[in-house]
């Protein structure tokens, strides 16, 4: 099946699943193809988008290994999703996040497929991961999907992260006092008070920590609202926060030490996601990264990702979740692309991964 790789992510590309409709029709797109293999296959509607689950091999007693990737990728000019290969390279949005991965998971499991062995191996292919997952992947996961080992098809460069930061995004508001604008002696400036409040918060300790895997947490304000009219003294100001904290850091006093340090404002929490902190010397790391090393023939890393991906659904119900995808640059920018020899590797690797599962 390796002459219809790259066929099938150049299709995938075309679909331009920036929104609910294309997400929908590449979803659907993608369940015909693996029916057309011999797989058995659901699709799940949750909030008006489309997930498609097929299954290869399978017994109760049987290991479960999730392969698990996003069909939804990031807006962009209409010429990027019209895909080209130059120098070994498949160009295209979402070729490497993550529809070259998405690719050769559907190949590894419809060949798997045609030779079962001990493992049972799930697909899963979710249509919100770029905007938060919580209608896919985080959706399938409370309906039940679960499995004993979980790969998501991120962009790595066929390295294996092992953990990934915790998300705690925040709301802060800030009140003054409203006065004309040439009398601001006579008012409380809401918007100065704000950004003294937010230099306090990037002095609080939980920001100078460091892990094995990350040298610091990180903080971005994001976006600030502020100010009704030039002239006049603004009474309230909003800013929001997106810290990225690490696995071995407590998000709850993280929170408290923040509402601690700017007492006198509202602070409210807009979203927050389980970091993942998947064991290094498990026994399905460990033959993730000997086998990539056989087929590559380089030495494999393990890491830690700073942003999230839909592992943290997993992480958060404690089963062992790891981003491995192909080799390629420039995701969510104008060059993005796939280098082509790995994602034909990709595919093996995964395959020798689950056939060597069984043989451990």
């Amino acid at each position: 099946m390796r002459e219809g790789l790259i066929p099938l992510v150049s299709e995938l590309i075309q679909m331009k699943s920036t929104s609910p409709e294309a997400i929908n029709k590449s979803a659907e797109y993608c369940a015909n193809w693996l029916q057309n293999q011999g797989l058995r296959v659901q699709i799940l509607e949750n909030q008006g988008l489309k997930s498609v689950v097929a299954e290869a091999g399978g017994g109760q007693s049987e290991e479960t290994i999730i392969l698990n990737g996003h069909l939804d990728v990031v807006p962009g000019e209409e010429s990027i999703f019209i895909p080209r290969i130059e120098g070994g390279k498949l160009f295209g949005r979402g070729s490497y996040d993550m529809l070259g991965a998405v690719a050769a998971m559907m190949t590894a499991t419809a060949e798997m497929a045609k030779r079962p062995n001990g493992c049972k191996v799930v697909l899963q292919l979710v249509p919100d991961e770029e905007t938060g997952g919580k209608h896919g992947t985080g959706f399938l996961v409370e309906q039940g999907a679960r499995g004993d080992f979980v790969i998501c098809g991120e962009p790595t460069n066929l390295h294996v992260a092992v953990q990934a930061k915790g998300v705690l995004q925040l709301l802060v508001e800030v009140d003054g006092i409203a006065a004309h604008g040439s009398r601001p002696w006579l008012g409380k400036n809401a918007i100065t008070r704000a950004f003294e409040l937010y230099q306090q918060i990037q002095t609080l300790d939980f920001l100078q920590e460091s892990s094995r895997f990350f040298p610091r947490p990180s903080l971005n304000l994001a976006k600030v609202e502020g100010g009704k009219a030039i002239n006049q003294v603004p009474d309230r100001c909003a800013f929001y926060l997106d810290i990225r904290y690490l696995p071995n850091q407590d998000p709850e006093k993280i929170l408290t030490d923040i509402r601690h340090s700017v007492s006198e404002a509202k602070v409210t929490v807009i979203q927050q996601g389980s970091p993942v902190q998947t064991d290094e010397n498990s026994r399905h790391v460990r033959l993730l990264q000997q086998t990539t090393g056989e087929c590559t023939g380089t030495k494999v890393n393990l890491f830690g990702q700073d942003g999230s991906a839909d592992t943290r659904y997993y992480a958060k119900y404690a089963i062992p979740a790891v981003e491995f995808g192909p080799i390629g640059a420039n995701h969510h920018g104008p060059d993005e692309y796939v280098d082509i020899e790995s994602l034909h590797v990709y595919q093996q690797i995964l395959q020798k991964f689950i056939t060597n599962l069984t043989r451990g």
